[in-house]
Parts: structure tokens; C-alpha cells; sequence
């Protein structure tokens, strides 16, 4: 099976969010699930999330079997280490704690093509596997790497001061598509810690963060699709389900 074109582009294009289930551990059930709930994408958190390259190959395969596209949230930005979930296939990259322009153009280097980037060229299924007749398909490797880069989402995520100090300059870097908070991070490092959404100051820098954002040409990373976790699904479910069942009585014999 060939890569095919982002499917959150692809929602995007229609007018409309995408849907996407966000994951912290591997299971390809629930990719599956995700497909037959209509969702049309996949996002793994790989900061904080428990995935190896084997698993990240794995669901990968199942998502673009079932016709979603996998997206990601590196531990880092250095270029090895975002190469690897490019290399299995994934079509958008999240960074964390991106602070400085240098730090973004590093990351935008990691995740397109030259001209606009540096990215590696590997032998994985995020390059065809080397397959020469799958590559022909696109006009060969540079038609190839027009496609990739076409269909890549390169998001930053800002969850210092530092951050918010830098992100005129951060939002200048060519190649970088939106901005994401990191609000319990950056709460923290504003001086107020477990407030996130609740302090007036971090309630205005959020506001101030997009708005500046999008006086720059640039994108609030939840603009391109709704996301549910998993995790929260699932200790929602489970919890109304005990409050429902907890207190029914055992019937007699």
C-alpha cells in the first residue's frame, strides 16, 4: 500500500475539522475502533506516551490500512530522533518545547524535504520502502518528496516564557504550520503552577499567544482537527459506568 495524502489536509480541504484519537500507549485495536467511529486520524504522544519504533510501525500500518493518517508528538527535536516516526510513515510532527527560532528551524529542517528542509532520506514506509515502482508513481523520488512535503503538519508547542519571549521569531520560521500550548508547563514557568486555564496572566498569554499567532499567517494546532485521548475516553466511560452499576443489588436465587 502506498502513503496517501493527509487525511487531515484532506478533512481540512472539505471545510471541516478532522477527527483524531489521541494515544499514550500502542494498541491497534483501538486504531481500528477509531476507524470504524469515523474518525479520520491518529495522534500519538511520543513525550509522554509509551512507544517504541516497533510499536509506532505497527500501528502505522494498521491506521493507513484502514485509511488514517498517523501524526505525532516527538520527545525531542533532534533530527535522528524525528526521522525515526517519519520513516514509519507518520505525516505530522508536534515539538515540544520549542523556545528559540533555532530550535524551529531545527525542527522544520527534520521534517520537510530540500529545499525547505534537511530531512533524511530513509528506506522506511514513510519513503516507499526504496520501492522503485511505488516511487514511479509519483514522478520518482523528487515527485516523491514534493508529496511528502505537501502532505506534512509541523506544529511547535509553547510551554515557557522563554517561549512566549520568542514567538515572533519563532512564528517567522518558513515551514512551521501552527502553534500548540503546553498549558500546565507553561503556567508553571509563567509562575503559576497547576493553574493552566483558570489565572487571568495565563489566560491572557494563551489569548496574546494566538492572536500574535494569527497575525502571523499561522494556525492554532487544534484548528486542524478535534482530538479525544483515549485515556480520558476510557476513564470516562468506566467511571459513569461504576457510578451506574455500583449500588444494584445482588438479586436473591
Amino acid at each position: 500500500m502506498n502513503m496517501f495524502p493527509n487525511t487531515i489536509l484532506a478533512k481540512n480541504q472539505q471545510g471541516k475539522k478532522a477527527l483524531s484519537l489521541g494515544l499514550a500507549f500502542p494498541d491497534t485495536h483501538l486504531v481500528e475502533y477509531a476507524a470504524r467511529a469515523g474518525f479520520d486520524a491518529v495522534n500519538l504522544d511520543g513525550e509522554h506516551g509509551a512507544f517504541n519504533p516497533t510499536d509506532v510501525d505497527r500501528i502505522v500500518h494498521v491506521a493507513h490500512a484502514h485509511g488514517l493518517s498517523v501524526t505525532a508528538r516527538v520527545p525531542h527535536i533532534r533530527a535522528d530522533e524525528i526521522n525515526r516516526w517519519l520513516d514509519r510513515g507518520v505525516q505530522g510532527i508536534m515539538a515540544p518545547h520549542i523556545e528559540t527560532a533555532d530550535q524551529t528551524r531545527a525542527l522544520v529542517d527534520a521534517c520537510y524535504f530540500a529545499p525547505l528542509g534537511q530531512r533524511s532520506w530513509g528506506g522506511g514506509r514513510g519513503t516507499e520502502f526504496n520501492d522503485e515502482a511505488a516511487l514511479a508513481s509519483y514522478g520518482g523520488r523528487p515527485g516523491f518528496r514534493q508529496f511528502a512535503d505537501d502532505n506534512m503538519l509541523v506544529f511547535a508547542q509553547i510551554e515557557s516564557q522563554l517561549g512566549y519571549d520568542n514567538l515572533d521569531a519563532i512564528l517567522a520560521i518558513k515551514g512551521l504550520d501552527a502553534i500548540a500550548f503546553g498549558p500546565n508547563d507553561l503556567a508553571a514557568s509563567l509562575g503559576f503552577p497547576g493553574a493552566p486555564a483558570d489565572h487571568p496572566e495565563v489566560v491572557r498569554v494563551h489569548a496574546d499567544i494566538e492572536a500574535r499567532t494569527r497575525a502571523a499567517g499561522k494556525r492554532i494546532s487544534l484548528d486542524y482537527a478535534a482530538q479525544a485521548n483515549m485515556s480520558d475516553l476510557l476513564i470516562d466511560a468506566t467511571r459513569a459506568f461504576a457510578a451506574t452499576h455500583a449500588d444494584e443489588p445482588f438479586p436473591p436465587a
